[in-house]
């Protein structure tokens, strides 16, 4: 009887009706509103989906009791109030709507600047008191002044359409932006603390993660301009509030309007109170029509996602693939190649699944370019992959630099400089460097032991930048010892590798970028990017006799589900909730 019920649906905070009537025509649907987690977790055993909004938080003891439990919707963007680890380790899906209230939260963000440009709040105060102050509320125009983005997502995007249509210059601070779509945004990338010096107002829209925890600190506001204004629709905790109300006392900055703090609801916040601030209750998203945007979306995911097959393998992002399709991004060492290849043989099994983007018809590999050529050169046809987003807010694309040891100096200037098609330009300083390899006027700059600095270039036009830049590493690592390093100052690098003769620094790359080479069959040298991966499976042991088999993809993906099912069950999937680094296969 149990087989034949309808899946049941627990939604925990309020969302749009039209949402709930969608989900009523496909599942039964209990909407239960202000549970304590004492209560949620007690019922959650009867239900296969939950739906919360930013009320509720979803621990991993609420989780772990979902016996029945396979998604969970967020009805807006964020997840900080979502286990998402424990969820994903159990094979619970976990899905939300990032774009759905957008607009809202944007023109929320508009309407912010608008109030403290022209004391609106304080001007409609002064006449509910029946006080005419038309002088004392003098304000600034937003034509003409400089809006500084932090965090250039769909929100970010969305306020810089509507600033530039005020006639706002605007700076963008991403560390993935793209010289396109930057282009196509007519907005102007530039360094965290150059945003700082340069703005009249600086919004915030970076998502909550701990390595952003108090992004914007006391350092960083005493960069910004004792005219400026400070704007946070994004989350509470990415500003120091008490560095923000010194600076606020003190005249460090004009004004701030804040729609987040870090511990919610804020009643009777200085912050809220202060006369320089503009403060609402976290309304950004709260107009009928985003409300309504991200309730039908959520509610048409959780009825595309229990309507469907269920995977347990998809849920966590493994795909059994044809191995053909999988392509390396960097190149590999050969030798490292056929040792791999020996041990997995000899083991009998596929112990990690390689780290994939899917990128057209292709599978890029971001982690395991070793373990993948390995298994092709055993002539294995499939392979098990884990699929991640590379643009994913939690996934970060890194560079190693490299920490070159041998005779001397002058020795490894003479190996690179005999490179075709590169040429080797001194420098005044590491600014003028940095400057240069930011702009990808250069392949590379060398700091050397003597503090030195060069930049690697083309010699001329014709000269191809990826053949360049992968000779050059590969004649360096034939002369000398190459370490990997996160380092540039060279007098802390002598002290652990006492025989460098010269640090190598690259420009960082974006996952767009190494997605678009290797889909054009092309390599980086090997290690220089560095992609760091929450949430990654480790230990899965997938026997190779499965891999290697006859049986068509479609079986040996029911099996994968099965297989994986059978592990979860028993707890035996290793998935790691911290970023795991694998420097060796």
């Amino acid at each position: 009887m149990s087989e034949q019920r309808r899946p049941r649906v627990l939604i925990a905070d309020p969302i749009a009706e039209e949402g709930v009537e969608l989900l009523r025509q496909y599942f039964d649907v209990d909407v239960r509103e202000g549970l304590t987690p004492e209560e949620l977790e007690a019922i959650i055993p009867n239900y296969e989906a939950l739906i919360v909004r930013s009320a509720t938080r979803v621990t991993s003891r609420i989780i772990e009791a979902g016996r029945r439990l396979r998604v969970i919707g967020r009805a807006g963007t964020g997840l900080d109030n979502i286990d998402v680890s424990t969820a994903r380790a159990l094979g619970v899906e976990v899905l939300n709507c990032p774009g759905a209230n957008s607009v809202a939260v944007a023109e929320h963000t508009i309407g912010l600047m608008l109030a403290l440009a022209r004391h609106i709040p304080a001007a409609d105060h002064s006449m509910k008191e029946g006080r005419w102050e038309k002088k004392r509320f003098k304000g600034t125009s937003l034509d003409g002044k400089t809006l500084g983005i932090i965090g250039f997502g769909r929100i970010g995007r969305q306020v810089a359409k509507r600033a530039k249509a005020l006639g706002m210059r605007v700076l963008v601070n991403q560390p993935r932006l793209t010289p396109e779509l930057a282009l196509e945004a007519g907005v102007t990338p530039v360094d965290l603390p150059d945003l700082l010096r340069e703005s009249d107002f600086v919004s915030l829209h970076v998502p909550w993660r701990p390595e952003n925890e108090n992004l914007i600190d006391r350092e960083e506001l005493a960069l910004m301009k004792p005219t400026a204004y400070l704007i946070n629709t994004a989350r509470g905790g990415i500003v120091n509030e008490e560095a923000l109300l010194e600076a606020l006392n003190e005249g460090r900055i004009a004004g701030a309007g804040i729609d987040v703090f870090k511990e919610e609801p804020a009643l009777d916040h200085p912050l809220a109170k202060h006369p320089k601030v503009v403060a609402t209750p976290h309304i950004g998203a709260s107009t009928v029509e985003a409300q309504k945007n991200a309730a039908i979306e959520i509610a048409e995911k959780i009825i595309e996602f229990l309507g469907g097959t269920g995977s347990v393998a998809e849920t966590l992002s493994l795909q059994m693939v044809e191995l053909s399709k999988v392509v390396p991004h960097e190149g590999v060492d050969p030798k490292r190649v056929e040792r791999l290849a020996r041990a997995i043989e000899a083991d009998g099994r596929l112990a990690n699944p390689p780290v994939v983007a899917a990128w057209q018809d292709k599978y890029i590999v971001l982690d395991g370019a070793t373990r993948t050529t390995a298994l092709k050169e055993l002539g294995i046809p499939h392979i098990v992959v884990q699929v991640v987003d590379p643009n994913r807010a939690d996934v970060a694309l890194h560079t190693w630099y490299h920490v070159v040891s041998g005779p001397s100096a002058e020795a490894f200037l003479d190996t690179i400089q005999r490179v075709p098609g590169l040429v080797l330009e001194p420098v005044a300083d590491k600014a003028t460097a940095e400057s240069a390899l930011r702009e990808r006027q250069a392949l590379a700059y060398l700091v050397l032991r003597d503090g030195r600095h060069l930049l690697a270039r083309l010699a001329d036009e014709t000269s191809d930048a990826l053949d360049v830049l992968n000779a050059m590493v590969e004649a360096y690592t034939d002369w000398g010892e190459v370490d990997r390093t996160l380092t540039t100052d060279m007098n802390t690098l002598t002290r652990t590798y006492p025989e460098a003769v010269a640090l190598v620094i690259f420009p960082q790359f974006t996952p767009d970028e190494v997605l678009a080479i290797a889909g054009r069959g092309r390599r980086l040298p090997q290690g220089i990017t560095r992609f760091v991966i929450p949430g990654r499976v480790l230990r899965l042991n997938v026997p190779l006799d499965v891999l290697r088999s006859d049986e068509p993809l479609p079986a040996k993906r029911r099996w994968l589900d099965q297989f994986v099912r059978e592990k979860l069950e028993r707890r035996r999937v290793r998935y790691y909730q911290e970023p795991v680094i694998l420097l060796e296969d």
